[in-house]
């Protein structure tokens, strides 16, 4: 790590110190739910959904008992609904079958699970289960390459150069840094590089002045 990536870890960990996820949950089940339908969907929509859903589905038996097209209606306000609730229902019945219900705390049986990619496991095993991991969402991948973290064109190669950057006890904090500032600040189409109080430090504010 030089000397500028150190500057702006700094910064950001000053910045957004004790942020968490913006996602409404009760358990680890309800979070890697929350986080499935979070694809395509902002979190206060997805907030919106769950505070409905959760009540009725509570758990992993509930939601096996339904159909996708019975799950739809429950969902329907967020992308990608009807492959959402394919893969809910499909996984909630694995979870029932071969896990008693609970969610497993291994990334190779949470990514095997229909609709499980390597951000949601991540997230699950950060947030939900407090083990080491760092989700890379559009936000992060975007964020990290415009501060020059990370150089990554997918999101397993963020992942990657940031595991190497980042301190091991920093990499569930580090996402939620990265995540913030690039809904607070540093947004896709048109970053506030103005207000940005890593700028000076910022590979992408300085090549474009």
């Amino acid at each position: 790590m030089d000397a500028r990536q150190s500057a702006v870890l700094a910064e950001l960990e000053n910045l957004y110190h004790g942020t968490e996820s913006a996602l409404e949950f009760a358990s680890v089940f309800q979070l890697l739910i929350a986080v499935m339908l979070s694809a395509q969907t902002n979190d206060n929509q997805v907030n919106r959904i769950t505070r409905e859903l959760f009540p009725r589905f509570p758990d992993a038996a509930a939601f096996a008992a339904l159909t996708p097209e019975e799950l739809e209606p429950h969902i329907s306000s967020c992308g990608l609904y009807r492959n959402k609730a394919k893969n809910i229902v499909a996984t909630c019945r694995i979870l029932c079958e071969s896990y008693g219900g609970e969610v497993p705390q291994d990334k190779a049986q949470l990514v095997a699970l229909p609709g499980v990619g390597g951000k949601t496991a991540n997230v699950v095993l950060s947030v939900g289960f407090g083990i080491p991991a760092l989700a890379v969402d559009t936000h992060v991948q975007r964020v990290s390459n415009r501060l020059g973290l990370a150089a990554g064109k997918t999101p397993e190669q963020v992942e990657a150069q940031l595991c190497a950057l980042i301190p091991q006890d920093k990499w569930a904090e580090a996402h939620h840094w990265l995540i913030w500032h690039g809904r607070r600040v540093c947004a896709a189409r048109r970053p506030n590089c103005t207000a940005c109080t890593l700028a000076a430090h910022c590979p992408g504010k300085n090549k474009e002045d």
